[in-house]
């Protein structure tokens, strides 16, 4: 099928749609561009009385506060820029308020940490929280909160947070609005002769193509997070569209069946479970496990579970049933999963055949170091 044709038949079952709008969408130097935050709502306002249920992150508080509080240079430090968001998370909201009332639509303001999502409990409440407010019409505006969020609580930004939320939800649709027209082969403000990639149907292959053609902030912080934000959804299940939000119409463009724009990232034929997603993208490892070819081959070739032979050597401080990176020989990440045993104990069974656990140790809670059904191949 051609891009379009991708395209036609993902609007026509979406229904529950994540858009992320970034700061650079909202602001310029001089602050919040209401008259362009204005002509978004519109056209979100629009898609909801459609019967879609909206999802919209948002950036855009620390540089609210900054107009607020009348500075002009961004902040240096993590207490100066959570202060900055807690003033203007307030005016961010307000005018989103303000602009969806004008067509009789509420909005509820939803701020995130990577803890609140990295709990499963909470991880739980948070789906329950988004249902209910989608239940009743509401439109909610998703932002990190980076009044409380220090360096092991952020998501990084907000491609991530949308990726998460959109996979929280089970969405149909992610929607990444950017400050260019989507992907292209190579940095557009290095080389005019860069081409747009209009679909891209692997995924894991492009963001590493991408992430090696600039270390500008196009390749490592600009499009790249997006296209990593693409393949988190993508291993979910959704697809994602990645656009300029600064072009006239923006979201009425995405939503127009019969034209192509931006990049379209199609979903993975196989995605992961909702558990399996969590694990590999909501959770931060708190150490490493490097194991020997013959375990590398057994956990990626014939899914089996990581055993105590396999094991040549454990990195960091970690409890039981904690996230770790599964390293092979030459220290690449293949794998992340949730282990049976803490770092001390590890240490200790480590290249030891099952039947030893127990007399090393005392005791054997598990066969396994990491059970298939905890463990995730990237």
């Amino acid at each position: 099928m051609t891009p379009l044709e991708h395209k036609r038949q993902i609007l026509r079952r979406a229904r529950r749609v994540v858009i992320k709008i970034g700061s650079r969408i909202l602001s310029s130097a001089e602050g919040i561009e209401e008259s362009r935050l204005r002509g978004l709502v519109r056209e979100l306002a629009a898609l909801h009385d459609k019967k879609k249920e909206i999802v919209v992150v948002s950036s855009g508080a620390v540089v609210a506060g900054m107009t607020r509080l009348g500075r002009r240079e961004r902040p240096k430090t993590i207490q100066e820029k959570q202060a900055l968001a807690a003033v203007g998370q307030i005016k961010l909201m307000a005018l989103y308020e303000r602009h969806f009332a004008k067509f009789d639509k509420s909005v509820a303001q939803v701020l995130l940490t990577h803890a609140d999502l990295a709990n499963r409990q909470r991880y739980i409440n948070a789906k329950h929280t988004f249902q209910m407010l989608l239940g009743s019409s509401i439109v909610p505006i998703v932002n990190e909160n980076d009044t409380v969020a220090v360096e092991e609580m952020k998501f990084g930004d907000n491609d991530h947070l949308s990726a998460l939320v959109a996979t929280l939800l089970s969405a149909d649709l992610l929607v990444i609005l950017s400050d260019v027209e989507g992907v292209y082969d190579r940095d557009p403000r290095v080389f005019k002769d860069a081409k747009l990639i209009s679909l891209i149907d692997d995924v894991k292959e492009a963001k590493s193509t991408i992430t090696g053609i600039s270390q500008s902030a196009f390749g490592t912080g600009g499009i790249a997070t997006k296209v990593a934000a693409g393949e988190e959804a993508a291993v979910a299940g959704i697809p994602t569209i990645i656009t300029s939000g600064l072009a006239a119409r923006a979201v009425e463009r995405v939503f127009e069946i019969d034209e192509q724009v931006g990049t379209l990232i199609l979903p993975d034929q196989n995605p992961l479970t909702h558990r399996k997603h969590w694990i590999a993208y909501n959770l931060k490892p708190a150490g490493d496990v490097v194991v020997d070819a013959g375990a590398h081959e057994a956990l990626v070739q014939k899914g089996r579970s990581l055993l105590p032979s396999g094991l040549k050597e454990v990195r960091g401080v970690f409890g039981v049933g904690e996230c770790v990176r599964c390293l092979n020989s030459d220290g690449r990440e293949f794998a992340r999963g949730l282990v049976n045993y803490s770092a001390h104990e590890l240490n200790q069974i480590k290249g030891l055949h099952t039947s030893k656990i127990e007399k090393v140790l005392g005791y054997k809670a598990y066969d396994e170091i990491i059970h298939r059904d905890d463990l995730v191949v990237l």
